[in-house]
């Protein structure tokens, strides 16, 4: 994590105020108005400590294991072939929309939830915001498949902002694989049962929203803790990580990567295998 992404989550329990508990319950919509009755400060602190604690943001370990040498090498050259795009998380707080449209982005998927007991507080302002600036969004669930199953994670994801609508600009919600923040690299888990906790999710998102989840993950870690157990290729989307100068070697059952992240600098930046169009085609499913 970059020393600024340190400064904002060392300085996260200080900025968030009282209106934003209610956007920790979680919204697909703009955000909820605040409780009747505010919060007690002890209250507030046990939800900030919590976000502190439950908080990850997309690559994060995958960059603290694997390394970041995107810093080093130019953006990936965006062709007519490809399309500008980025992942936001609370760290970035309130984002100027407008300054990352100037830019040339297109497409974002915003964190939403992680395991069954955090939701980003700054959701509605970057699901919302990004929206009405044009931007095809979606958002993402960081997972830790050792706290409840697959299923139980996809339904908490949909009912906390991971949800599908085919307004011809919402992406399908994204599944962030990677190494475990908390402990065993791969959750405790065998490859066989990480590639059956995988399907659950896919599977349940897909009964809940009707669409297959976009997978988020690096090859190593893919590698490492699902293998060959499963192969989703066939019905996912990839969103590889890698922070380098290519794409490198894909993970088990992907013959082509949909989105690659290619650094975390100033904030994560993708791009999309594809023009614009086919950015619209995967709203549209």
């Amino acid at each position: 994590m970059s020393t600024s992404r340190r400064g904002r989550r060392s300085t996260l329990l200080s900025v968030l105020a009282i209106p934003t508990v209610a956007l920790l319950l979680g919204t697909t919509a703009p955000a909820m108005a605040a409780r009747s009755n505010p919060a007690s400060a002890s209250e507030v602190d046990a939800i900030n400590a919590d976000i502190l604690i439950h908080n990850h943001e997309l690559g994060s370990q995958i960059r603290r294991v694997e390394g970041d040498a995107s810093a080093a090498v130019a953006a990936p050259d965006q062709a007519l072939a490809t399309t500008a795009g980025m992942d936001v998380a609370s760290y970035q707080g309130n984002v100027d929309w407008a300054n990352w449209w100037g830019q040339g982005k297109r497409f974002v998927w915003t964190k939403a939830t992680e395991s069954t007991n955090y939701t980003n507080p700054y959701f509605a302002q970057q699901y919302n915001g990004s929206y009405n600036q044009g931007f095809l969004r979606g958002a993402y669930h960081f997972a830790t498949p050792n706290t409840s199953s697959g299923a139980t994670q996809a339904t908490y994801f949909v009912a906390h902002g991971g949800g599908w609508s085919g307004d011809g600009k919402t992406l399908p919600g994204a599944l962030d694989m990677e190494y475990n923040p908390y402990g065993d690299t791969c959750y405790g888990l065998s490859q066989s049962s990480m590639g059956a906790w995988i399907r659950d999710f896919h599977d349940t998102y897909h009964a809940r929203t009707g669409r297959w989840p976009v997978i988020y993950t690096s090859a190593n870690w893919w590698g490492q803790c699902v293998g060959t157990s499963q192969s989703f290729g066939d019905t996912v989307p990839l969103w590889v990580a890698r922070y380098a100068s290519t794409v490198g070697a894909l993970p088990n059952g992907w013959g082509y990567y949909t989105v690659w992240q290619y650094t975390s600098s100033p904030l994560d930046q993708d791009t999309f295998n594809g023009g614009l169009d086919r950015v619209q085609a995967l709203a549209n499913g």
